[in-house]
C-alpha cells in the first residue's frame, strides 16, 4: 500500500496540478476580453421592460438599474459583459384579445422608450445600424426595440407602420399561439405556413427595413417566409432542433436555407432550448402556459409543474456553446449570433449554469475561444454578423421604397379575435 503524502504536501501537489488550467482559462478569458472590447456583443433579446411592468407597475423611472438591480439586467453588468447594443423586446403575451395587444404594444414601447431616455450616459435610443455605430464611439449601449409576436398587429398593415415609425426594427412573426395569418411552432397549424395577408406582413416588413424574426414559428412558416422575402431574415433567440429538439428550434434543412439568404441564428440561453434532458422534463409544460395572460399567471402554472413533475435538469454553458457549434457548422460561422432572452427569472432552475446573467457573456466566448474559434470568428457572433442582416435589411428597404408605396392590403377571413 503506497504510503500516503502528508496534507499539506498533498494540497501543493494538487495546486501544482491545477495551475496549467487555470492559466488556460485566463488566457481564454483575456482573448474573449479583448474581442469584445474591439466588437462588442450585439444581443437581440432581453425581457427587461416586461420585468419592469410586471413586478414593479411599468415604473421605468423608479426600478435603478444604474445599480446591480433585483434581477439578471442592469447598467453595470451589461458593462461587465461587454454588451454594445441590447434589443429590447417589448413583448406582449399572444393571449390577449386583439384591443388588449394593441394597447399593451403601445404601452411596452413607451415604458422601453422612457427606460432607455432615463439613461442618457449609458443608453442611447437607436433604431438604425448608423445609430449603433454612433453610440458605440460614444462609449454608450445602443438600445433598440423588437415586437415579439405578430398578434400585436391586430391584422393591420397600419398599425405594422406605426410600430415602425416609433422605432421597432424587428417582428416576430408568432407567439404561443398561431394568429390569423401565421402558424406557430407552439400551436395548432391553421395556414400550412402563412395565410396570404401573412405574405404582405412578410413584403411590407423588407419595404420598412424591419427585421423579419422567425423565432417562436412553425417550420412551414420558415420555409414560406425564405420562399418570399428579400432581404436576410434573423432568429431573435432560437437555437438547433437537432440538438434539442424543440419546436421552437431550427432544424437543419432550415439552417442551410438560412444561409443562403444571409440571414442569422441567434442562438438563446433558454433552458428548454439548448438540453434535451430539460426539453423532454418540459414537454408538458407549454400547453399550460400558453394562455397565461401576465407573470402571476406564468408562475402558478410553473410552481404547480414543478410540484408535480419534480425539480427540472440543469443546462449549462457548455449547452449554448453546442449550440452555437452546431448552427456554426450547418448554416456557416457568418450565420450565427446570440439572442439571451434574459427575462428575470426567479428559480435557479430557470437560469443556466454559468450563464446567470447579461454578465456573463465573456464567459461563453472563452468557452468558444478554448474550442478553437478565432478571434475573426469570435467578432462575426459577437456584432458582425447581425449588423450585417439589418444593414442589408436597411439596404434592401431603400431600394424597395422607390418600387412600391406602402401597402394597402386589409386582411380578410378569419376573425382576429382569440
Amino acid at each position: 500500500m503506497p504510503a500516503r503524502l502528508p496534507l499539506g504536501v498533498a494540497i501543493a501537489a494538487a495546486l501544482v496540478l491545477a495551475a496549467p488550467a487555470r492559466a488556460a482559462e485566463d488566457r481564454h478569458l483575456a482573448r474573449a476580453l479583448s474581442v469584445l472590447e474591439a466588437a462588442p456583443l450585439v444581443d437581440t433579446h432581453n425581457d427587461l421592460p416586461w420585468v419592469i411592468r410586471e413586478k414593479f407597475g411599468g415604473d421605468a423611472e423608479g426600478y435603478d438599474i444604474s445599480v446591480e438591480a433585483q434581477y439578471d439586467t442592469d447598467i453595470p453588468r451589461l458593462r461587465e459583459g461587454k454588451v454594445g447594443t441590447q434589443f429590447w423586446s417589448v413583448y406582449v403575451p399572444s393571449a390577449l384579445s386583439p384591443e388588449e395587444s394593441l394597447r399593451t404594444q403601445l404601452e411596452q414601447i413607451d415604458l422601453a422608450r422612457r427606460m432607455i431616455a432615463h439613461y442618457p450616459d449609458d443608453l442611447a435610443y437607436a433604431d438604425s445600424v448608423a445609430d449603433i455605430e454612433r453610440a458605440e464611439s460614444e462609449g454608450r449601449i445602443a438600445s433598440l426595440m423588437g415586437i415579439e409576436g405578430g398578434h400585436a398587429i391586430a391584422n393591420s398593415l397600419g398599425a405594422l407602420r406605426a410600430y415602425y415609425d416609433l422605432g421597432v426594427r424587428y417582428m416576430t412573426l408568432t407567439h404561443f399561439h398561431t394568429n390569423d395569418w401565421a402558424d406557430s411552432a407552439t400551436d395548432a397549424a391553421r395556414h400550412e405556413g402563412l395565410h396570404e395577408f401573412g405574405k404582405e406582413v412578410i413584403r411590407e416588413m423588407n419595404r420598412l427595413g424591419m427585421m423579419v424574426d422567425l423565432s417562436h414559428v412553425s417550420e412551414t412558416t420558415m420555409h414560406d417566409v425564405l420562399d418570399i422575402t428579400e432581404a436576410p431574415v434573423m432568429y431573435s433567440h432560437s437555437s438547433a432542433r437537432a440538438l434539442t429538439g424543440h419546436a421552437r428550434n431550427v432544424p437543419d434543412a432550415v439552417l442551410r436555407r438560412v444561409a443562403e439568404n444571409g440571414g442569422v441564428v441567434m442562438v438563446t440561453f433558454i433552458p428548454d432550448f439548448v438540453n434535451e434532458e430539460r426539453r423532454i422534463w418540459a414537454s408538458g409544460l407549454f400547453d399550460l402556459l400558453k394562455d397565461a395572460k401576465n407573470d402571476g399567471d406564468w408562475n402558478l402554472i410553473q410552481e404547480a409543474y414543478k410540484q408535480h413533475n419534480g425539480e427540472p435538469p440543469m443546462a449549462t454553458l457548455g449547452d449554448v456553446a453546442d449550440h452555437i457549434e452546431h448552427v456554426a457548422k450547418v448554416a456557416g460561422v457568418q450565420s450565427v449570433g446570440i439572442g439571451g432572452d434574459f427575462y428575470g427569472a426567479e428559480d435557479a432552475a430557470d437560469r443556466i449554469v454559468g450563464l446567470e446573467d447579461v454578465s456573463k457573456y465573456p464567459d461563453l466566448i472563452a468557452e468558444l475561444a478554448a474550442r478553437g474559434w478565432t478571434d475573426d470568428d469570435l467578432r462575426l457572433l459577437t456584432r458582425d454578423n447581425i449588423l450585417r442582416v439589418f444593414a442589408e435589411v436597411e439596404r434592401t428597404a431603400a431600394r424597395i421604397r422607390r418600387e412600391r408605396p406602402p401597402s394597402l392590403k386589409q386582411f380578410s377571413g378569419e376573425s382576429a379575435g382569440r
